[in-house]
């Protein structure tokens, strides 16, 4: 039995989804790096906000025995754990203050945490709103 997230719960992970996309980009913005390095942090949170996104809902697809090939949903893992690592590697060899690294890997994780309940509130109104109809 789904029921439709409340509000409140809507409002927090959209906020949540914002300030890490938004506190991470702003730092890029603001950093003094070159363009490519710069283009690789943001690659990297675009891909990592579509493979958990994509991995939610893969994995909601199994739970509530949609079809999902084997290959997708070992794909969304991979590509999410990759995107983590990824990250960590970029942040581990950058010439950064030990603070600003910090600073990109908890808005990186607060955007994937964001993106992540926003699919997942979503699916759940998506849901609720076929039941009622």
């Amino acid at each position: 039995m789904t029921q439709k997230p409340s509000n409140a719960f809507i409002a927090a992970s959209w906020i949540a989804l914002g300030a890490g996309m938004l506190g991470y980009l702003i730092g890029l913005y603001r950093a003094q790096m070159q363009l490519n390095e710069k283009g690789y942090y943001f690659t990297v949170l675009m891909f990592g906000l579509f493979s958990v996104v994509s991995l939610q809902k893969s994995v909601r697809d199994k739970l509530e025995n949609i079809p999902v090939t084997d290959i997708y949903y070992g794909m969304s893992w991979f590509s999410t754990i990759l995107a983590i690592i990824l990250l960590a590697v970029g942040l581990w060899n950058a010439t950064l203050l030990p603070s600003e690294k910090g600073f990109y890997a908890f808005a990186f994780l607060l955007a994937l945490f964001g993106a992540i309940t926003v699919q997942k509130n979503t699916r759940d109104s998506q849901q609720v709103q076929k039941k009622d109809s």
